[in-house]
């Protein structure tokens, strides 16, 4: 990492929170993790081992030498150069939780939130013009600490300077930093994934495939294509040598009328009812399933990763 960036605040310890901690702690930051919950110290402990494994070459207790834990805000984004916001997903939280930061924080500290969906500018639609200049959305895909991207997303009071900064940042980190040009709700990796589950959800309760089976279809055909080409790229080598326009002339009409039955399905309580019960018959459930799924999804996770970077590299 950048001299720039040697300590960070981590407000929030839930999932994302906790797999964040993990990263900058790896990356030889010190970290102060903060949350009110009275198990923090537990969590933290409890967490490391699964999250240390997710990461190439981590050491669990190297990552908890660099982690300092208090349940005081002030005391946590004190003198740090980035804090990274983890709470709930609720507008007018964020708004007090990042009121109370900024009253701590230094005035020169990048303040993100790992937002999901609220925008920046909502956020800090009540902060003075300075704070809102540092405000910014830095979104990652779960998990932080396995998965590259982070959707960086400047409010409409965001300073340019800051916005890079968060991204030589996150960069340093070995993520993949994306800058949206303009806010929307959910951001762009949500919207698609929402898209896709739409669409999957409805396959399976018209009973056209198993939950197992649509996984299979996604692995086995898109997921793998994904990881390689975005789909503009696939359209584009699809059409061989008259790229794009050729795929458009030729299949557009079929896709647009196909955009026309796609399902909405309704989430019911039967329906929740019948995902969660294929999804956990399929997969399992409960803290011994999570652990062992979730960490052979991050090992895959990772080997694609490094063949990738491999391949990019030669």
């Amino acid at each position: 990492m950048s001299a720039q960036w040697t300590k960070v605040a981590v407000v929030g310890a839930g999932t994302i929170g906790l797999s964040w901690a993990a990263l900058f702690a790896a990356n030889g930051l010190e970290v102060r993790i903060t949350d009110p919950r009275e198990d923090l110290a537990d969590a933290v402990r409890a967490a490391m081992p699964s999250l240390a494994a997710g990461i190439p070459g981590a050491d669990v207790d190297e990552l908890l030498d660099h982690i300092h834990l208090t349940g005081d805000l002030a005391e946590a984004v004190t003198g740090v150069d980035l804090v990274q916001e983890n709470g709930p997903e609720r507008l007018e939280f964020k708004q007090r939780l990042f009121a109370e930061i900024a009253r701590h924080a230094p005035e020169n500290a990048v303040l993100a939130s790992s937002s999901s969906g609220i925008i920046a500018s909502a956020i800090a639609a009540e902060l003075p013009g300075a704070v809102a200049a540092r405000l910014l959305i830095a979104h990652p895909f779960n998990p932080p600490q396995v998965v590259p991207l982070v959707e960086i997303v400047p409010g409409e009071r965001t300073a340019e300077p800051v916005v890079e900064a968060a991204v030589e940042f996150y960069r340093a980190l070995g993520k993949t930093p994306v800058r949206l040009r303009k806010e929307i709700p959910g951001f762009v990796a949500n919207r698609l994934q929402s898209a896709i589950m739409q669409e999957s959800i409805s396959l399976v309760l018209r009973g056209v495939v198993s939950v197992e089976e649509l996984d299979t279809v996604m692995k086995a055909s898109l997921g793998g294509r994904y990881a390689t080409v975005g789909p503009f790229e696939s359209f584009h080598l699809g059409g061989g040598p008259g790229g794009i326009r050729h795929m458009m002339a030729h299949l557009g009409i079929g896709m647009a009328e196909r955009w026309k039955d796609l399902g909405h399905p309704q989430l019911t309580e039967d329906a929740i009812a019948a995902i969660s019960d294929q999804t956990e018959t399929t997969y399992g459930s409960g803290p011994t399933a999570y652990e062992q799924r979730s960490e052979l999804r991050d090992r895959k996770q990772n080997a694609i990763n490094a063949a990738l970077h491999d391949i990019e590299q030669s």
